[in-house]
């Protein structure tokens, strides 16, 4: 009887000495075990995406060739807009690096963009993360601010040789330093608790008394650039309702962040030019 009792409880036993011995290893004994462990998984996850790449172009492949006429044409013009805004941003830098050379200011810190597909998507009540097919071979660095066409995405958390996890902006883990659109005084902006199956949200903190915001007539976050990770004006999302915090001095309210957020293929890192550091 007292044997069948101990094959009984023998595995809760193993379990419990595993537990023991990780709580003793050394940080830096845990540390490299969850980088192997990762890198061991990595190919698998990493082929997953190519596979699906391939999926998409031979479903692309048939479609009709009316299908493909629209979306040539669809492009064509949005080419068109993306190269207006591209003489626009260049007449811009030529005026900002006029007006600095007249009032002898420091250079802006110039930045590349590394564009990185999609792998994976941890999205859930515990995690708010993505992992990216691009990593410290790329240039990739922990911190970097990952973007998208809509606005922000989030920070790079962990990076490692071929692919690097990304915090998205709806992730617990993130703060950063923000401000609303015609008003340069900076707020705080924290992701949120975000259920599964429900639209992104954040929370806006520090916001002025004097501000008011309705469903009508919505403030959009933007990042101030503050703090150096983020540069100024990409867009976060937008605040509709405001209420006074306790200490009653400020206000805060939700941020309402892009819908398209957990749905991204690809996004673009920011990364400093060699020797431009913020």
């Amino acid at each position: 009887m007292a044997k069948q009792r101990f094959v009984q409880t023998r595995p809760f036993a193993v379990l419990g000495m595993i537990l023991l011995i990780w709580l003793f290893l050394p940080p830096i004994i845990k540390s490299w075990l969850n980088y192997s462990f990762y890198e061991m998984q990595a190919p698998s996850m990493l082929s997953a995406s190519y596979l699906r790449d391939i999926q998409d172009y031979w479903t692309l492949r048939t479609r009709k060739k009316t299908e493909l006429i629209e979306g040539i044409r669809d492009l064509a013009r949005l080419n068109a807009a993306y190269e207006s805004r591209l003489h626009e941003n260049e007449m811009l830098r030529r005026e900002i690096a006029r007006l600095e050379e007249i009032l002898n200011l420091p250079s802006l810190p110039g930045y590349r963009y590394e564009v990185a597909r999609v792998a994976r998507r941890d999205i859930n009540g515990w995690w708010q993360q993505m992992i990216i097919r691009k990593g410290a071979s790329d240039g990739i660095e922990e911190g970097a601010p990952v973007i998208f066409s809509g606005g922000v995405v989030g920070r790079v958390r962990k990076v490692y040789p071929n692919s690097s996890v990304v915090d998205l902006l709806s992730s617990q883990q993130i703060r950063l330093a923000a401000m609303l659109e015609g008003d340069d005084r900076p707020i705080s902006f924290r992701g949120g608790i975000n259920p599964s199956l429900r639209a992104p949200r954040g929370i806006a903190e520090l916001v002025p008394p004097d501000i008011t915001a309705n469903e009508r007539q919505p403030r959009k976050v933007l990042t101030s650039g503050l703090g150096g990770v983020f540069p100024a004006g990409i867009y976060i999302g937008e605040i509709q309702v405001l209420e006074l915090a306790p200490d009653g001095m400020f206000q805060s309210g939700q941020v309402i962040l892009h819908p398209r957020l957990n749905e991204l293929k690809e996004v673009a890192v920011i990364l400093p030019i060699q020797g431009e550091r913020p």
